[in-house]
């Protein structure tokens, strides 16, 4: 039975939910362990008096490398005690052999989010329960603090978007910092342009009907209506699945990403699109 709720055995079939998944959320630290291991009788009771005391910043989950040897294949791990510290699904500080309590204590107060990676953890949270202007404010204080946050730079146009604001989100899309989320970023520009493309055209003056039908998308976005607007993306793809140059279906997966992958519009969308498309 484990001591604590935040304790957890861990095996091959529950480490991805447990250790990966969860470690978005909190810093998972990991006990590679086995019963004949003198030094982990030493080290494991500290771990958990740690994961114990520190009542929830941080989960300590418990493998028997015994009973799971692909997960110390997959990890790398040649000597026991071995501890590993997940954060956002990769390792982000390990060590191994049986430790004093005071350096696993300072190993663990290193996981602790920054002030700045608790301000965007907070800003995620207002854009995931859609309060846009919010998020786009608390976005716009960590990056006067630091500027070339990405993190911050992207949670700030996903706001911009989210409310419409195409222009000054294409703007930081041009000028995007480099680094991991330099990717998620790109697949948000056809939307952005979108955006700022709709934004030129004055309702009613395309002469052409899709054009008008994807301008009017732009309008219906802005106004926090995407079902509506990716109803109006799916007709001009069943009219024509590669309409200037597949942009639109571009559109239709930034909008996908804006959403998530477990949103209800996205899964209904993305399955509508597959139709369409194949």
């Amino acid at each position: 039975m484990s001591l604590s709720k935040h304790i957890v055995d861990i095996d091959e079939a529950t480490f991805e939910s447990e250790v990966i998944l969860r470690s978005h959320e909190v810093p998972v630290v990991v006990d590679f362990w086995a019963p004949w291991c003198g030094p982990c009788k030493t080290l494991s009771p500290i771990l958990e008096r740690q994961a114990i005391e520190a009542g929830g910043t941080f989960v300590l989950a418990k493998v028997n490398v015994d009973d799971n040897p692909a997960l110390s294949i997959r990890f790398g791990v040649q000597g026991i005690p071995a501890v590993k510290a997940f954060r956002y699904g990769e390792i982000a500080a390990e060590f191994v052999g049986a430790q004093p309590e005071s350096m696993v204590q300072r190993f663990i107060e290193k996981l602790a989010p920054s002030e700045t990676e608790q301000a965007i953890e907070e800003a995620l949270s207002m854009l995931g329960t859609h309060h846009y202007q919010e998020a786009e404010d608390a976005f716009r204080d960590v990056l006067d603090k630091d500027e070339a946050n990405a993190d911050a730079a992207l949670g700030l146009v996903e706001s911009l978007l989210m409310s419409g604001q195409g222009r000054e989100a294409l703007e930081i899309l041009e000028h995007f910092p480099a680094g991991t989320a330099w990717a998620k970023a790109e697949r948000y520009k056809p939307l952005a342009e979108l955006l700022v493309e709709a934004g030129q055209q004055e309702a009613g003056s395309d002469q052409d009907p899709m054009e008008a039908s994807l301008h009017q998308s732009a309008r219906l976005i802005e106004r926090g209506n995407l079902e509506a607007a990716m109803d109006g993306l799916l007709g001009i793809l069943r009219e024509d699945k590669n309409y200037r140059g597949g942009w639109v279906k571009r559109i239709m997966l930034a909008l996908f990403e804006l959403l998530g992958d477990q949103d209800p519009s996205t899964r209904k969308y993305r399955e509508e699109m597959a139709s369409v498309l194949f």
